[in-house]
């Protein structure tokens, strides 16, 4: 853990597939936002997620896809490093290049808590504290229990859980549970009401849908 001595605030660090993005991409990481003060989130699309099914969309689509469901918010920022450098997205390649850019503010690696309950599966999982925070959103009032980890996990969380403070004091090494608002909307669900000709209104933003429909994507 490397302590900091200034005041730069922390970035927010959010991949996907993005396929296609939607709001519940963008609300809970409003509000991480808000709530954790980070200078900005950055939205990362991944090249070739290896743990995914590879996206039904261009690396093109879905990055025109997150530059428009972002572009109304000053803190949102589209960063297309993963798509640039192709093949598989390890994040924590990402991370490795994004602490170059940023070596004195405070990354949060933010991710939801089915992410986080299979993070073990993950390239080098063990080294992503190395390089920043890992912030696990859950839903308000969610009766959290670690025990339904796998141990591995357990331990991991255990030894580095943190309070909101502690992600401005030092440039990574911890992870922080913080509440927030979540869409029960999924991408995969975005998809299956396309190609049965139902309405996607008011899952996402009508810019977004504007390209879908440009592009006869999804059908």
């Amino acid at each position: 853990m490397t302590v900091i001595s200034d005041n730069k605030l922390p970035i927010g660090l959010y991949g996907g597939t993005f396929d296609p993005i939607h709001y519940g991409h963008l609300r809970p990481n409003l509000e991480l936002c808000e709530v954790l003060g980070l200078d900005h989130v950055r939205f990362i699309p991944a090249f070739l997620p290896p743990h995914r099914d590879k996206p039904q969309t261009t690396a093109e689509h879905r990055l025109e896809m997150v530059a428009q469901a972002i572009k109304e918010e000053q803190r949102f920022v589209l960063d297309d490093r993963e798509i640039k450098r192709g093949g598989a997205s390890y994040t924590v390649d990402t991370l490795k290049s994004i602490r170059q850019d940023f070596p004195d503010n405070p990354l949060c690696l933010l991710m939801g808590m089915d992410a986080f309950a299979g993070i073990d599966r993950w390239h080098h999982w063990q080294e992503l504290l190395d390089y920043a925070h890992i912030v696990v959103s859950l839903r308000p009032g969610t009766h959290f229990n670690a025990q339904q980890w796998p141990e591995a996990i357990q331990t991991f969380y255990q030894a580095h859980k943190a309070d909101r403070e502690s992600i401005h004091q030092s440039l990574c090494g911890k992870i922080r549970l913080e509440p927030v608002t979540q869409l029960s909307i999924s991408s995969t669900d975005i998809r299956n009401r396309l190609k049965n000709k139902q309405s996607i209104r008011f899952l996402m933003p009508e810019s977004v849908i504007n390209l879908i429909k440009y592009y006869n994507l999804y059908i």
